[in-house]
């Protein structure tokens, strides 16, 4: 057997080092490739994302994009993995309200001088707030989805109560009234699927003028608890505790727990997230008649906060300008409307809501999109310590509210006092 001089050994060593650190879209001539990591997961919206990368793969032959399918249960920890192990998808699909951390953490690229003037223009102010830190854009807000009231249509014919109106909603007190009167033996006027209650209640809560996060002249975050903010807590509470026009078995609830209980015609109403009617489409029972109603206004009408899904390039992607343009392309407003489709959910691009298909009675399209123009930035997501604020005060405060474990009082003291002293640890 012939051998190999110690130094050739080296020198090949090396060689096919260099060579396994060389990625295709290094390669000179050949196309790049970028990873883009989706977390469609209804199967219309998957359907709908892999056909719009085939499209941009079929006439952008020198950049071809990857598609990765992600997931929404552990996107944080998957993505703050990768970003500090350098091996992030070059193109992350997220939601806004996840983004700070990463954003002032160096690990998003500023795309403020990226994204076309088209793109820039054609989504309103309000949804490039909840996506710009410190002067910087990290990711375009691309669907938006307003909690609505999914309600059974014979109830509420029985009782004969006020149907509301995007134009004629009802007030929250209205609201409590009505749940009043929907319940019986054995029947509610309405559930609150509450695992998560923090986002529910802080962004119905801007509807009676409720902000809890206020920023100072200095930039400083502080927790404020107001009258405003107490409204939305109290209808629960006081729909659980004292009404019982709410049962207190759904509050560890998810919203898709609620669904056969509202089918069964136990709960009357139950607010939800406007995606929920695809579920409500496929697993209703042959002839239950369901509507959507806008949910109830406050001192601030119909506002409502959202954290819109969004689209950002990594820091680290060596290809920022073509990542930009494929973000382009999925987001012209023809496609931001078959994504919207796709998912239930409703486009932040002005254009793309214009769609007839977004206004058609069916399903409550309409109601859903005429509540677009009163989404708001979520209170909560454009400073640092929100994860933590949620996890470790916000939550559990809230629980122990809605289950009567606490008053109203005791829960001001820890969202303010418990929640001030967490996020001034990252803002030191």
């Amino acid at each position: 057997m012939t051998r190999i001089p110690r130094m050739t050994v080296a020198l090949l060593g090396v060689l096919l080092l260099l060579a396994g650190c060389s990625s295709p879209d290094h390669r000179d001539g050949g196309p790049i490739t970028l990873r883009f990591q989706s977390l469609a997961w209804q199967q219309e919206s998957v359907t709908a994302n892999k056909a719009l990368v085939k499209e941009w793969n079929a006439t952008h032959p020198g950049v071809k994009v990857e598609y990765i399918q992600g997931s929404w249960d552990s996107v944080h920890d998957q993505l703050l993995t990768s970003f500090e192990g350098g091996e992030a998808p070059d193109i992350v699909h997220d939601a806004s309200d996840d983004l700070a951390d990463f954003a002032y953490g160096g690990y998003l690229a500023d795309l403020t001088d990226l994204l076309p003037a088209r793109l820039k223009s054609g989504i309103g102010q309000a949804s490039w707030d909840t996506t710009t830190f410190a002067h910087g854009i990290y990711g375009v807000p691309f669907l938006q989805e307003p909690r609505v009231l999914i309600a059974n249509t014979t109830r509420l014919r029985s009782a004969k109560v006020r149907i509301p109106t995007p134009a004629h909603p009802w007030t929250w007190a209205e609201f409590r009234q009505v749940a009043r009167k929907l319940s019986g033996p054995g029947a509610y006027g309405v559930a609150w699927p509450l695992k998560e209650p923090v986002s529910a209640t802080l962004n119905l809560s801007l509807s009676a003028g409720g902000r809890l996060f206020h920023r100072d002249v200095d930039g400083r975050v502080t927790v404020r608890f107001a009258s405003g903010d107490a409204v939305v807590p109290s209808t629960v509470h006081d729909q659980v505790a004292v009404d019982h026009s709410a049962p207190a078995s759904t509050l560890g609830s998810g919203g898709s727990d609620t669904l056969p209980g509202f089918f069964a015609g136990r709960y009357a109403m139950v607010p939800l997230g406007f995606s929920y009617r695809q579920q409500i489409v496929q697993q209703a029972p042959k002839g239950f008649r369901w509507e959507v109603l806008p949910a109830p206004a406050g001192a601030a009408g119909l506002t409502q906060g959202v954290s819109p899904q969004t689209l950002s390039v990594s820091a680290d992607c060596p290809h920022k300008k073509e990542a930009a343009a494929f973000i382009d392309f999925l987001l012209r407003p023809r496609n931001m409307v078959r994504l919207a489709l796709g998912d239930w959910m409703l486009p932040t691009g002005t254009q793309a809501l214009k769609d007839p298909a977004l206004h058609t009675a069916e399903n409550g399209w309409a109601t859903g999109t005429a509540l677009a123009g009163h989404l708001r930035p979520a209170p909560a997501q454009s400073f640092r310590g929100y994860p933590e604020w949620k996890d470790k005060v916000a939550t559990p405060a809230f629980q122990e509210y809605y289950s009567g474990a606490i008053g109203l009082s005791e829960l001001r003291r820890r969202l303010v006092e418990d929640g001030n002293a967490v996020l001034a640890r990252y803002q030191r």
